[in-house]
């Protein structure tokens, strides 16, 4: 059933707007919101998360088991696809780069980095420097957008994929310090293996030498973050080299975006093959 899910997904990312439509995050974040609004809240983070995180995905984990006897459990199926669209990430990366594409394409600089700040939230004290980040940007919003969820529903299923994007949620839109503080420490630990097996998967597709020369001082690394790791392995996996400007940074960006569409057809691949020798 995973593989058929997995298919599902990314026919319907590619030819629908179903996506947008399953991921209403507004009941969540007011429940959030109020949890917080508590005294407790600012001495319990831990019950804020378990509350907003575990309790959720502990529902599932029951409405999944009900579900499981009725029709050799493919009355489950529709739940799986909904909680794994709602578990991918926010937006579409490559549309909201087309503003940025288009002003660097044009040589005008200040534009890119107004452009970039409005919509991504980046800026950068120069255009090498503004490049970089969002080759790196781009890097991780594929891996917390759909790979890091692909890999723990595949893992573990979908609990595993919602409590993920929970985490995700709480680290940026919770107001408390400590709450954003913890969450962000469990999906540090959610994405320690998955950003790993993305990295081996950038060396098969894309420069392999370069990966493993860049990767394995990390390897085992527990303090780095999944993000610095991705800006640090990601474009020399993708032979992009150092940051450019003008056109030559926009031939980087195509590089990175490349490695990206080459490693998910290999784990597309990868779990049919999977699914096949199950």
């Amino acid at each position: 059933m995973s593989f058929l899910v997995v298919l599902l997904v990314l026919l319907i990312e590619k030819l629908t707007d179903w996506k947008d439509n399953a991921q209403h995050d507004g009941p969540w974040l007011r429940g959030l919101a109020r949890i917080e609004a508590n005294q407790r809240g600012e001495t319990s983070p831990w019950l804020v998360l378990a509350l907003t995180v575990l309790l959720p995905v502990l529902l599932l984990g029951a409405l999944l088991l009900a579900l499981e006897p009725l029709a050799y459990g493919w009355l489950s199926l529709p739940l799986h696809l909904l909680v794994l669209l709602y578990a991918l990430g926010r937006g579409h990366a490559k549309r909201e780069l087309g503003p940025f594409r288009d002003a660097w394409r044009r040589g005008d600089s200040e534009a890119a980095a107004l452009v970039a700040e409005r919509d991504l939230g980046l800026a950068a004290a120069d255009p090498r420097s503004l490049m970089a980040a969002i080759q790196a940007h781009l890097l991780w919003r594929s891996h917390q957008g759909f790979f890091a969820v692909i890999f723990w529903y595949l893992l573990l299923g979908p609990m595993a994929a919602l409590a993920y994007r929970l985490l995700a949620l709480a680290t940026e839109h919770s107001q408390l310090a400590g709450v954003r503080e913890r969450a962000a420490q469990l999906q540090h630990a959610f994405d320690w293996l998955p950003v790993r097996v993305l990295l081996v998967s950038f060396g098969l597709v894309g420069n392999f030498v370069t990966v493993n020369r860049v990767l394995l001082p990390e390897l085992l690394n527990w303090h780095i973050s999944a993000r610095q790791l991705l800006a640090q392995v990601g474009p020399a996996a993708a032979e992009a080299g150092e940051a450019k400007v003008e056109e030559a940074g926009i031939e980087q960006l195509d590089a990175v975006e490349g490695l990206l569409v080459r490693t998910r057809v290999l784990w597309y691949a990868s779990i049919a093959i999977w699914t096949i020798l199950g």
